[in-house]
């Protein structure tokens, strides 16, 4: 496609994709989606993974190495978007996502290969962080590029629905990890998926990555950025430039806090931590919540392109901002649902069984561990953790100076509250009437024949489709708003920046910070506070300063 193709007001009329643009949506799309794929395999292979890679019996100790390493991966993910951003913005966006995908690709093959810590002791769990450090390096540069490249060939008042189809691929790439996983359990037995299995998944991306590289290849740089090559225009040190200066880096926060902030920790509630909660929580077993989850996600995925053309239409600003709200206002109810269709008798016994730990104030610490580092010791610490772990309510209420826990389960005494009476508390907490897991009460598909004849699963997959709806209406204008916040010589860098921290910290560290408010607060349903306040905080900051940018000509930036 030539420059001049994309002049201003050369589109401004609705008309067909030509086959070019075409071709640079599905290149640029399908290459993001094998890079979701392998950064998302994590959270539903948590259990195998902790099998083989973490010592020990302590599955809540397991539980937290899992939820560190997903959110390592996220917390590179800013220094990426700085590395390759300004690599982006000085040699160009085709090559610069070239080198993310291949970097992606190898670090989840190498995951499928490492020996597991019965062979190679404390090395495997460090290599397999290292693994996730690189995929999160990697996709720190990988969506910048991709999204700055797409909307950079969309014609003029169409870069909402053209960038829209890049936004698919998060979503795609969950539901193609979740495919192949069940494909792969359906075709062997438990025994062996869990002793090699799940390896396949991982090794399966050095295939997805040729494919990739090879689509890749057939791409011709960006209009925008080949035209300010000829001009001579490119800016010498993109990262002074976009955050150095005052209005460049006035920008990045706005985009920050008035745009990414709250659109990840929807997109992250809506996906993640809904399947974290489905399994965690509620207990309800992997098969049935990977159905029920890829079906809903199944449902959602062309409203990204819908609301990413709406926002074409109407503006971002209003397509996002709307989306904070319904969200932040429908989730206690709707996970409220979701535990009531899934688990009936956890919510129940919520309500019935009355769980009191009193305990010195002095001897409770705070619980807050996004990172799963912290070792806790007091009996106090180690009693609302096993309790949390177990999804169980419970008060806290403050004791006399000095005095040791007790814990009591419907006004009867547990003895000697401490690390290994938890196992008592919880014994005693189930025979008062909370489900085990595998209970019969608790929700549970093994064919998609058994789901669409289940009302319940049916239910439950509506729920889920409403919050993929919020993720959709979030996320669908987010590429082409951040695009049009930057001009063309710092877009990759300015852009990447503020897409990174928000769904890298804000969005990625969601599941261990809500799972260490749970835990603090004795609730289950408390760890949604987080993604609510994010939100509410986000639409409130964007409804004052975030501007409107769908007519923005990115051209003359």
């Amino acid at each position: 496609m030539s420059v001049a193709a994309q002049t201003p007001g050369a589109a401004d009329a609705p008309r067909p994709m030509s086959r070019e643009e075409r071709k640079v949506i599905i290149a640029s799309s399908a290459g993001t989606v094998f890079e979701w794929y392998d950064f998302y395999l994590t959270i539903p292979l948590a259990a195998n993974i902790a099998a083989s890679f973490v010592p020990g019996d302590n599955d809540t100790a397991k539980f937290i190495f899992v939820l560190f390493s997903f959110a390592a991966g996220f917390a590179v993910r800013p220094f990426g978007a700085l590395v390759f951003g300004r690599v982006g913005d000085l040699i160009g966006r085709k090559y610069t996502f070239l080198v993310t995908m291949t970097i992606m690709g190898l670090a989840t093959f190498l995951v499928g290969l490492l020996p597991g810590y019965a062979t190679i002791g404390i090395a495997a769990p460090i290599a397999f962080i290292i693994c996730r450090l690189l995929q999160g390096l990697a996709l720190g540069g990988e969506y910048g590029g991709a999204a700055t490249y797409v909307a950079e060939h969309a014609p003029q008042g169409r870069r909402g629905f053209y960038t829209s189809w890049i936004q698919i691929t998060a979503t795609f790439g969950l539901f193609l990890a979740l495919a192949v996983i069940l494909g792969l359990r359906f075709s062997m037995s438990t025994e062996a998926f869990n002793a090699w299995g799940w390896r396949v998944p991982f090794l399966l991306s050095i295939i997805l990555l040729g494919f990739s590289i090879w689509i890749r290849l057939q791409l011709a740089e960006s209009p925008a950025f080949q035209r300010m090559k000829e001009e001579g225009s490119q800016s010498k040190a993109p990262l002074t430039e976009a955050f150095g200066t005052w209005s460049n880096a006035r920008i990045a926060i706005i985009a920050l806090l008035g745009g990414t902030a709250g659109q990840a920790v929807v997109w992250y509630a809506g996906q993640f931590y809904a399947l974290i909660f489905l399994t965690q929580t509620l207990k309800v077993d992997a098969t049935t919540t990977y159905l029920i989850l890829a079906l809903a996600l199944l449902l959602g995925t062309p409203f990204f392109v819908f609301f990413g053309s709406l926002s074409d239409k109407i503006g971002r600003k209003p397509v996002l901002l709307a989306g904070l709200l319904i969200a932040a206002l429908s989730y206690f109810p709707l996970f409220t649902k979701i535990a009531t269709v899934a688990n009936p008798k956890l919510v129940s016994a919520t309500e019935s069984v009355k769980i009191d730990i009193t305990a010195d104030p002095a001897t409770c610490g705070s619980l807050f561990d996004p990172v799963g580092v912290r070792v806790f010791t007091a009996p106090c610490d180690l009693v609302r953790r096993t309790l949390a772990s177990t999804s169980m309510h419970y008060e806290l209420k403050p004791g006399a100076a000095g005095t040791p826990v007790a814990v009591k389960v419907n006004g009867t005494d547990v003895a000697n509250p401490g690390e290994k009476a938890g196992a008592a508390i919880v014994d005693a907490a189930y025979a008062a009437g909370y489900p085990k897991v595998g209970d019969a009460s608790i929700l549970k598909v093994q064919s998609l024949g058994v789901l669409f004849s289940d009302s319940r699963a049916l239910t439950l997959v509506g729920l889920l489709f409403l919050l993929v709806i919020f993720v959709t209406m979030v996320y669908g204008p987010i590429a082409a708003l951040l695009v049009e916040l930057f001009p063309t010589r710092i877009r990759y860098t300015g852009m990447s920046l503020p897409y990174h921290i928000g769904n890298g910290w804000f969005g990625g560290f969601l599941p261990p910070t809500a799972f260490a408010i749970v835990v603090a607060t004795g609730n289950i349903f408390s760890g949604l506070w987080y993604p609510i306040i994010i939100a509410m905080m986000t639409f409130i900051i964007g409804l004052i300063f975030l501007p409107e940018t769908k007519d923005r000509d990115i051209y003359k930036m």
